[in-house]
């Protein structure tokens, strides 16, 4: 799904118009990123949570040249799922995969 999906989402809830609806979508995200920005962890109940985790400095390698290259310290954003999603798509699974999908 795209951000141009989810806004034709909700859309569809009957709100004003697809104008009202993108300014909805994109506050929903600035926010989010502004609020890891500052360090603040944010949960979305029944949805997840996100945070941000700090990464080390390293030694890396460049896979073409076999070269090691320093990767720096830096922040990387990080989403857990609740449990309702985890359970809710885990639910959802066994119907796709009944399909006769690949392997079968």
């Amino acid at each position: 799904m795209t951000k141009a999906d989810l806004i034709e989402e909700v859309s569809r809830t009957g709100v004003p118009t697809r104008k009202v609806c993108e300014t909805v979508v994109e506050t929903i995200f600035s926010s989010i990123v502004e609020s890891l920005r500052a360090g603040d962890k944010i949960e979305i109940r029944g949805f997840g949570s996100f945070r941000v985790r700090q990464r080390e400095a390293r030694m890396g390698r460049n896979p073409k040249t076999g070269t090691p290259v320093a990767v720096p310290a830096r922040k990387v954003p990080y989403f857990k799922p609740s449990k309702e999603l985890r359970d809710g798509i885990n639910q959802a699974a066994p119907a796709a995969e009944s399909g006769g999908g690949a392997g079968a």
